[in-house]
């Protein structure tokens, strides 16, 4: 098959061309010269195509037909950005570009990168039918741009299928709390953190990529995934076995940072919607997950 990924530099992105490359041509499409082309594998069936987000539309006449669109690429998805309203808007267009994109190269399949932020924060665990209240505007533009990318696919006649994504980790990982953690271990220097006690649940981005191909390839048209490992934990635990991965003896700065004005302490879904419906089972342990993270940071300094 031949399938399009936008975003493709991201730990997502990365995780999804090791995944495809080997049997399919994947088109990889990224920001100019960005500083992570380079992670990027070296393949004969991946052709990197440089491209601003913004001009998605100049892109018909320089991929070949595709079968599969993945829509990753978003700007604004870290700290303040994630509140500069403009910003986000324009990720709405984007989305719709993307998916006018998909059907100009005949794509069968659309697959849209949602978050947990559409729900906004809740004490319970994420279903597909969870109440949508996002508080920010990167929550609120993930959650409009899935709604509008669904009717304009069903327009297309094209299958949608829109995911919303819990917590990821995995190489090319440097701006979570994860990859955080781990650079400042590697580099022995101080990780201070608040006392852990949020209930949470990581999936590892190999993991994640293959939810995303289960779902393009046996997901149901205009359903909503969440994607996650469905096992959760809390913080302190997942960030002592990070830890003792590295350095045992390292000490984690618990309880020196007080927790944000809006905190999320509860972060877990439920995935039994998307096992019914695709093949998809978690197959990385958090321990296995961060081994191979945590060899990707050494190689890549």
């Amino acid at each position: 098959m031949k399938i399009v990924i936008t975003g493709s530099t991201g730990m997502i992105g990365l995780a999804l061309i090791n995944l495809l490359k080997n049997e399919n041509i994947v088109y990889a499409i990224t920001r100019p010269n960005s500083d992570k082309i380079k992670y990027i594998p070296q393949h004969s069936n991946v052709k990197i195509i440089e491209c601003d987000l913004n001009n998605l539309s100049s892109l018909e006449d320089k991929i070949e037909q595709a079968d599969i669109f993945f829509h990753l690429g978003w700007r604004g998805t870290y700290g303040n950005y994630r509140n500069d309203i403009y910003s986000q808007i324009d990720n709405i267009k984007i989305t719709m570009d993307a998916v006018k994109l998909a059907s100009l190269l005949g794509c069968k399949s659309f697959v849209g990168t949602g978050s947990q932020a559409e729900y906004g924060n809740h004490n319970e665990t994420l279903t597909e039918d969870t109440s949508i209240n996002p508080v920010t505007p990167y929550g609120i533009a993930k959650y409009t741009s899935g709604k509008l990318s669904r009717l304009y696919a069903d327009e297309l006649n094209i299958k949608h299928c829109w995911t919303r994504i819990l917590s990821v980790y995995g190489p090319g990982d440097k701006k979570t709390l994860i990859g955080s953690c781990i650079n400042a271990i590697l580099n022995n220097q101080p990780f201070d953190t608040t006392n852990g006690d949020q209930v949470w649940d990581y999936i590892y981005s190999g993991d994640c990529a293959k939810a995303l191909y289960e779902i393009a390839i046996n997901g149901v048209n205009n359903q909503t995934y969440i994607i996650c490992s469905g096992k959760k934990r809390r913080l302190k635990d997942y960030l002592i076995d990070l830890k003792d991965c590295i350095n045992p003896d390292y000490e984690l700065g618990f309880g020196k940072r007080d927790y944000n004005p809006n905190q999320v302490m509860y972060l877990t879904g439920d995935i039994s919607k998307l096992e019914e419906d695709t093949n998809f089972r978690i197959e990385t342990s958090f321990k296995e997950g961060i081994k191979k993270t945590v060899e990707w940071f050494k190689e890549n300094n």
